[in-house]
């Protein structure tokens, strides 16, 4: 962690400090943010105090599916990490237009990589309080390091534009190859169980420690590969924000049209090779890149077009912090300090009341945390 002199240098998610920053790419990373940390449980205590058919509705949207399909919570991580790549252009662009060692950037890109493995790893098991055999190596961070890294080191030697396009497309028609062809023993070829698929098979066999779901890790080995896609769509998008010789309005434009096509496509491709977060299919990324594409046009839109800013600095304070506020929830016990501050208050309401006031005063807590962090201009640069 470190201090900044200037609110024009805060770093983004895992990426060098850009020379010019998108409020609206801070703001949506903030916006996402929050639903990790603990913006679903608003619903979710809703539908258990009240059972109401729209918070119950809402609710069963803030949940992951059991295995096939798609609900916008799933959106979530894969959006964070094609946010990281959306920075991507800003940053490595800048430093390469003027002239930066390419080497000497790719060198940063992995160490950043895997200082974020490193941290997930400890988010994952705490600080020398497991066994080797007992820790957990796939993480949320880790697979943003990984594939980020990955994404961005494509981005640094594939100057070419239609290259990076034709690696993005071969990768998911490569994953997809892999999963129906290669068979897996005791199972063959073209099972996606959790038990039979082949990124469960590789996860058993190759990740030390224990896995998330016994026979399968979520954040694996073998599904880093697709995940380097979504890291890519995130630089192509940034790629179209940042080209000059486009209106914001066209800039929009494509955007809204590629998020379209992407949604679209993978439902089409969902019929032969499900869309499933689990397995981070090739259908996968499409459908949840699609939504991150539109969801960065509306931001970009409302925030850096329309210039509608006010309600943005709630959600720039945590995007600011993400991976801090992220972490920090392992180590600080919010929740007790937001029963301190405010539990004896919420006695005096009714059961629901109590229960959402629970969870407004945890992310409050958690909110007055960063500001505190903002107004001293402390970030923490990975």
């Amino acid at each position: 962690m470190e201090n900044t002199t200037s609110a024009t240098q805060e770093p983004a998610v895992a990426q060098p400090a850009p020379i010019r920053r998108l409020l609206s790419l801070d703001a949506l990373r903030g916006f996402d943010m929050f639903w990790i940390i603990g913006g679903e449980e608003i619903f979710h205590v809703l539908a258990k105090t009240t059972g109401w058919a729209w918070a119950i509705f809402m609710a069963d949207q803030f949940t992951h599916v059991d295995w096939n399909g798609f609900r916008p919570y799933d959106c979530i991580f894969p959006l964070f990490l094609f946010l990281a790549g959306v920075s991507t252009p800003y940053s490595l662009g800048s430093r390469l237009a003027k002239g930066d060692d390419r080497a000497m950037l790719a060198r940063k890109v992995i160490t950043r990589g895997l200082i974020l493995v490193v941290l997930g790893i400890i988010a994952n098991n705490g600080l020398f309080t497991k066994a080797f055999s007992d820790m957990r190596f796939g993480s949320v961070l880790g697979r943003i390091g990984l594939a980020g890294m990955f994404a961005q080191l494509i981005y640094l030697y594939v100057g070419n534009e239609r290259t990076r396009y034709g690696i993005f497309a071969g990768i998911l028609l490569l994953y997809w190859a892999l999963l129906m062809l290669v068979p897996v023993p005791g199972f063959g070829a073209g099972n996606l169980t959790m038990e039979g698929s082949l990124v469960g098979y590789v996860d058993r066999l190759l990740m030390p420690g224990h896995l998330y779901k016994v026979v399968h890790d979520p954040e694996g080995i073998l599904s880093t590969l697709p995940a380097i896609c979504t890291g890519l769509l995130g630089v192509f998008a940034g790629t179209i924000l940042r080209r000059h010789g486009l209106t914001d309005n066209r800039k929009i434009q494509q955007l809204v049209l590629a998020g379209v096509s992407c949604v679209a496509l993978g439902w089409v491709w969902n019929i032969v090779f499900p869309v499933n977060k689990n397995l981070w299919t090739s259908s996968f990324v499409l459908v949840a890149g699609g939504w991150s594409l539109l969801i960065l046009s509306l931001f970009y839109w409302v925030i850096d077009v329309q210039n509608i800013r006010r309600w943005t600095f709630f959600f720039v304070v945590i995007g600011m912090n993400s991976i801090l506020i992220y972490l920090a929830g392992r180590v600080i016990d919010f929740e007790h300090t937001a029963n301190f501050l405010f539990g004896g208050l919420l006695h005096y309401f009714s059961e629901p009341i109590q229960a959402v006031g629970g969870v407004l005063a945890f992310l409050a807590v958690k909110w007055l945390f960063l500001y505190f962090l903002y107004k001293k201009k402390t970030f923490l640069r990975v």
